[in-house]
């Protein structure tokens, strides 16, 4: 139930009750004090009144008018100038209790009991406006018994009625009801407090409890989805945090030894050049720098990569200058081994849309990998397709390949396949992870397939840039 309709159900339930009570508290006071006006009114009432009751008791009595002088001092209110209620009327009773008119009121049972002067209240419906009292009078049959009869509603009497404040206490008992339900929710909402202290001091690892259906029940799950939230941020920074303590102890393993590799060559080099030698240690130190080169570059991708596809900075990709300039990039690493690294590209412009210094580095990874794992002599052939609004981008080499149950494993960030293993046992196998994570935050596809003729196929696919998109616009997504 919500805490509003709790408010309104608590302040009817005890609104309700008390102004029953108060509403019949009210009307016995009013009859009382109808009462005991009528008892105070009815000697002087009776002065003189004697023989016109003994000689006429038919037509004597009737409605009294207000006296002249009234017996009552509880209120100094006058009468009201056109009274609606029922003004006092005196009836005659015989000895044994007979009206001397058929309309009067019943006796009491007990009236015979009455001393000359005393006044007893006449039995009238409890919850009706009339009231009535009877007295023993000591005059002659048939007058033994005079009885007054009145009305609560306000008429002339309603100046000696008390004026009551009694309907203000319902505004009370609306209060109470209001500040018990408030309690209520204000002791609830107390204990959703320390219950949400509790729980960010022990770094939210456990749900906040939910207290009900109401506002305070939904204040509490939004207070649990906002504990789950910055969980879920928590355990993602941790896991960043893991990612980059393990990314730099592996990448400084890789760049450490061959930096050692390369100041060895370089010692060696400066040992030779004196003898006119060296050319072969040139060549060796001239792989472990490209090596290095390509390690930096695949450090700041990855760390971009980290940050997520929400700021990547994304503008029309000229492909086919891509290719051109990666497939320039390897020859010179290529050459001293005699592998030929070659470039088909189409005959039409083609253009993506994506980061271009993220793409370039993945197809960058693609070619280094095919030129440092093929065998001397062999041929990396980087194709540029384009058809049906989609491109594809292929890297083929004719080494010694990868194994049919280590295809599917290729993309797996630290995995190597045997040759990779053999070939450069430093490595981490960063490169293909990178092109993979490349491919996934840009919608593209990546496959890897045995090439025609021995060696790896590895593919990249995704969609063509719209035409209308011109050059040189950035799109944040």
């Amino acid at each position: 139930m919500k805490l509003r309709a709790r408010l309104a159900l608590v302040t009817v339930a005890v609104a309700i009750p008390q102004l029953g009570l108060l509403a019949a508290w009210d009307l016995q006071s009013r009859r009382a004090a109808a009462e005991q006006a009528l008892a105070a009114m009815l000697p002087q009432m009776l002065e003189g009144g004697e023989g016109a009751c003994v000689g006429a008791p038919r037509s004597w009595g009737g409605p009294q008018p207000p006296p002249d002088d009234p017996a009552w001092t509880r209120d100094r209110r006058p009468p009201p100038d056109q009274p609606h209620g029922a003004p006092p009327t005196l009836w005659a009773y015989g000895a044994d209790g007979t009206p001397a008119r058929s309309e009067a009121p019943a006796l009491p049972a007990d009236v015979a009991a009455l001393a000359v002067g005393e006044v007893t209240r006449t039995p009238t419906p409890r919850l009706g406006s009339a009231v009535a009292v009877v007295t023993r009078t000591g005059w002659g049959e048939p007058c033994a018994f005079v009885a007054v009869t009145g009305s609560t509603v306000p008429g002339w009497m309603g100046a000696v009625l008390p004026a009551t404040p009694i309907w203000l206490t319902p505004l009370f008992g609306v209060l109470v009801g209001v500040l018990l339900a408030a309690g209520s929710a204000v002791e609830r909402i107390r204990r959703l407090t320390e219950a949400v202290r509790g729980v960010a001091a022990r770094g939210y690892q456990e749900p906040v409890p939910v207290l009900g259906d109401d506002e305070v029940g939904e204040l509490a799950r939004a207070f649990d989805e906002a504990g789950h939230a910055l969980q879920r941020q928590i355990r993602e920074t941790e896991r960043r945090e893991q990612a980059l303590r393990d990314f730099l102890a592996n990448t400084s393993h890789d760049l450490l030894l061959p930096l050692t590799v390369l100041r060895g060559h370089l010692d060696a080099l400066q040992r030779q050049s004196a003898e006119g030698e060296g050319s072969a240690t040139l060549l060796q130190a001239m792989d472990e720098a490209h090596y290095l080169g390509a390690m930096v570059h695949n450090l700041a991708a990855a760390a971009q990569l980290d940050v997520g596809a929400q700021t990547l900075e994304r503008a029309p990709v000229d492909l086919s200058a891509l290719v051109e300039r990666v497939a320039a990039r390897h020859r010179p690493l290529a050459r001293p081994r005699g592998i030929e690294v070659h470039a088909a590209l189409p005959g039409e412009p083609a253009h993506t849309l994506g980061d271009v210094t993220l793409i370039e580095q993945a197809v960058n990874n693609l070619a280094y990998n095919a030129v440092r794992y093929n065998r001397p002599g062999g041929h990396v052939a980087i194709v540029l397709d384009v058809g049906g609004g989609r491109f594809t981008l292929r890297v083929l080499d004719d080494g010694p390949g990868v194994s049919p149950e280590q295809l599917h494993r290729l993309a797996e960030r630290g995995f190597r396949g045997d040759e990779a293993r053999s070939r450069a046992p430093e490595g981490q196998g960063l490169g293909l992870d990178i092109a993979h994570r490349v491919a996934r935050v840009h919608g593209f596809e990546l496959g890897f397939a045995p090439a025609e003729g021995g060696g790896l196929e590895v593919t990249l696919s995704g969609a063509l840039a719209p035409e209308r998109v011109p050059q040189g616009s950035p799109h944040t997504v």
